[in-house]
């Protein structure tokens, strides 16, 4: 028998998740609106996030093959 010390390698996937955050002031009548009129500027690139407003990264693992 002939052994090999020769190293199987795998495959893995990892997921990298990066979470940006920032605080804008919205005014409005109530929640509700506050929070459609910032989804609404958001979607149309009035308030953009970058990587300074990065707050956290996570690195999830799956095994692949």
């Amino acid at each position: 028998m002939i052994k090999s010390d020769k190293k199987v390698e795998k495959v893995f996937q990892i997921e990298i998740i990066e979470t940006l955050s920032n605080l804008v002031e919205i005014s409005a009548e109530n929640e509700q609106e506050a929070l459609l009129k910032a989804q609404e500027l958001y979607r149309n690139e009035d308030i953009v996030l970058y990587p300074d407003n990065l707050i956290d990264t996570k690195f999830n693992i799956f095994k692949y093959g």
